[in-house]
C-alpha cells in the first residue's frame, strides 16, 4: 500500500517540478514584453495571453504537488497542537465535506469546459486570438491529479487514525516557523558560549 501512495507522490512531484519551469518562461515573457514595449515601443500581441496561460499552468500543476508535500495552508495555530489522531480525524472530515466534492466539481466542469472549447475552437479576446482549448484541457487533467492525491491523503488519514502517527511521506515540508525557531535556538546557544 505504501508503495502505491508514494508512487502518486512521486508522480505529482515529477509533474510539479516539471511545470515549475513555466515560472522561468513566465519571467522571460514578461521581461521581453517590458523591453519590447518600453525600449522599442513595439508591444507584442501575444505576451498577455502567454503570461496568463503560463501562470495558470504553473499555479494549477502546483496544486497536487503541494498537496503531496502537505504544504497547503491551514489554520495551523490550532492544528499543530492536536494529537496526530485528532489531526487525522479533522482532515478526514474536511476531505469528505469539502475537498472531494470540490475536486469532483472541478473535474466535471473542467471536462465540460474543455470539451466546449475544443468543439468551438475557442480563442482569446486579445489581439493575438490564441486558441484556448489546449489551456482549458489542463483543468480536468489537474482535477484528476488532485483527486488521486486527495485519495492518497485520505488513506493516510485512515492509517494515522489506526496507528496514532502519520505515515511516511516522500518528504515532509518543515514549517518555516520551526526552522526559524531552531535557528534562533542555535544562535542563542552559540551566543551564550555553551
Amino acid at each position: 500500500m505504501e508503495r502505491a501512495l508514494l508512487f502518486i507522490d512521486r508522480l505529482n512531484t515529477f509533474i510539479g517540478r516539471t511545470f515549475a519551469w513555466a515560472g522561468f518562461a513566465l519571467v522571460f515573457v514578461v521581461c521581453y514584453e517590458v523591453f519590447s514595449r518600453y525600449l522599442f515601443h513595439a508591444p507584442t500581441k501575444w505576451a498577455f495571453d502567454a503570461s496568463y496561460m503560463l501562470y495558470g499552468t504553473l499555479f494549477m500543476f502546483a496544486g497536487a504537488y503541494t498537496l503531496s508535500r502537505n504544504g497547503h495552508v491551514r489554520g495551523d495555530f490550532l492544528y499543530r497542537n492536536w494529537q496526530p489522531k485528532t489531526q487525522a480525524w479533522m482532515d478526514l472530515v474536511l476531505y469528505l465535506l469539502f475537498f472531494f466534492p470540490g475536486i469532483l466539481a472541478l473535474c466535471i466542469a473542467g471536462t465540460l469546459e474543455a470539451d466546449r472549447a475544443w468543439m468551438t475552437w475557442e480563442r482569446s479576446n486579445s489581439p493575438a486570438t490564441v486558441p484556448l482549448a489546449p489551456f482549458k484541457t489542463i483543468i480536468p487533467i489537474v482535477g484528476v491529479l488532485m483527486l488521486f492525491q486527495g485519495i492518497v491523503e485520505f488513506i493516510r488519514c485512515i492509517q494515522c487514525i489506526q496507528t496514532g502517527k502519520w505515515p511516511r511521506r516522500l518528504r515532509d515540508i518543515e514549517e518555516l516557523e520551526n526552522q526559524i525557531l531552531a535557528e534562533r535556538a542555535a544562535a542563542a546557544k552559540g551566543g551564550n558560549g555553551k
